[in-house]
């Protein structure tokens, strides 16, 4: 983790400010929202969820390295949603295969139906 925040600094000296970092990050947000609200296919909808977790810890590591945090409490938040990303794809792996095993496709639509 200490090497994106070192890169990050570098940014710092660069002409880069923080809000560079926030454009990019609500950027990112919004195109995993637009992946989350549009597709139907399940996988696609975990890979926008991916990438607002993946926007969130860009906030979190730029804001951490733009204050001169001392204490890594934006690295400690990033490794937690890694942590939450890697658990989020193990379960919603798992909800995958059976929904595949059962309905013979991974559509929200096969979701609805078995929530039925």
């Amino acid at each position: 983790m200490d090497g994106i925040l070192e890169v990050v600094r570098g940014f710092a000296n660069s002409g880069v400010t923080v809000n560079h970092f926030l454009a990019l990050s609500t950027l990112m947000f919004l195109i995993g929202l637009y992946g989350i609200l549009t597709r139907r296919n399940l996988i696609a909808v975990l890979m926008g969820v991916e990438i607002l977790l993946n926007a969130a810890m860009l906030n979190f590591v730029a804001i951490a390295a733009y204050s001169g945090d001392s204490r890594l409490t934006g690295q400690t938040f990033a490794l937690f949603i890694v942590s939450l990303a890697a658990a989020e794809v193990a379960v919603g792996l798992a909800i995958f295969i059976n929904v595949f095993r059962s309905k013979g496709g991974v559509t929200t639509e096969d979701l609805m139906e078995m929530k039925n």
